[in-house]
């Protein structure tokens, strides 16, 4: 899941990520709160509280471009199915990316900026404007859909105090 997120990024690397969370969310509007809370919860276990403002203004956006645009209209979660809409955290060392998967192929499109009059579409201008990046790309193998994933940096880490240097 993470190799695509190396284009148009700083480089990633797999193996180092120290921790990762994630949710199944259904398809209903609800979800969106379901997703601020599973965020709340994990920004708290991770010590990145300090972020949640712009991650969950971010995962809220996303999570509602899923549910509105990427599910058929009247998707209903059926109980053998697998959740339509999964919100996957995962924390580098200074790094921490976002990403919500769905069951569609279609690219998502950022509206224009300058329309603040309208009354939707500027989500992906948000996630833009919060994030330190984000992009999407297609899933790949047995999985249908996309990801849509936004990084954000985190301070580095408090290490022992260093004496000044003469």
């Amino acid at each position: 899941m993470l190799e695509p997120l190396r284009q148009g990024v700083p480089p990633l690397d797999p193996a180092a990520v120290s921790s990762a969370a994630s949710c199944a969310l259904p398809a209903r509007y609800e979800a969106v709160g379901e997703a601020r809370k599973f965020t709340r919860r994990t920004l708290d276990q991770w010590e990145l509280d300090y972020r949640f403002d712009d991650i969950c203004l971010v995962v809220s956006e996303l999570v509602t471009n899923a549910l509105r645009h990427a599910l058929p209209a009247g998707t209903q979660r059926v109980p053998e199915q697998a959740p339509p809409v999964r919100l996957h955290l995962m924390r580098w060392t200074e790094r921490l990316v976002c990403a919500v998967r769905d069951p569609s192929q279609d690219s998502p499109v950022a509206r224009d900026s300058d329309d603040f009059s309208a009354e939707s579409g500027r989500g992906l201008f948000l996630v833009d404007s919060f994030s330190d990046g984000w992009g999407w790309y297609p899933m790949a193998g047995t999985l249908s859909g996309k990801v849509v994933w936004a990084l954000f940096r985190l301070r580095p880490p408090a290490g022992p105090a260093r004496p000044p240097v003469d």
